[in-house]
């Protein structure tokens, strides 16, 4: 078995014990530095990212193949990738870039397995007199019409 596969195989056997875990991301750089980054329906803890640390290192043979490991979970700064992120992020606020290159910003109220909804809130023109009007909509958006997705952090 070649070693990704072999890395790629031991991490999804342990995350299969942590129903709560789930695999963002897996790299393996030219000089054997592996980096696994996983997330949690709720959170990721150090122990998590320890555990999946020994699952994998302790089933690999450093004299087969020399590497080096790291496992974390996702930083703020790091797209969402996968509908569990969605879900595990409803009631936050959205940052989103759409393939067309427009920008969307809202609160994320809903997201199953093909798309999310965002509740918009802006001020327009009013259609009728002078002036404006604060608006709110909802907006579904289907995962293949989003390139980059970020959570807005607030302080």
């Amino acid at each position: 078995m070649e070693f990704r596969e072999k890395v790629k195989q031991l991490t999804e056997d342990y995350l299969q014990t942590r129903e709560d875990l789930f695999l963002i991301d897996l790299k393996i750089s030219a000089d054997s530095t592996v980096t696994i980054i996983i997330d949690g329906d709720h959170s990721v803890s150090l122990q998590d990212c320890l555990d999946v640390s020994r699952a994998v290192e302790f089933q690999l043979d450093r004299d087969e193949h020399d590497f080096s490991l790291s496992v974390m979970s996702p930083g703020l700064s790091e797209p969402l990738r996968m509908p569990r992120q969605y879900h595990k992020n409803i009631g936050r606020e959205l940052d989103i870039l759409l393939n067309d290159d427009s920008k969307v910003q809202g609160e994320l109220t809903a997201a199953d397995d093909e798309k999310i909804t965002l509740e918009l809130r802006y001020r327009r023109p009013k259609l009728i007199g002078k002036g404006k009007e604060d608006v709110v909509e909802q907006r579904e958006i289907p995962y293949a019409e989003i390139k980059k997705a970020l959570v807005v952090v607030k302080f």
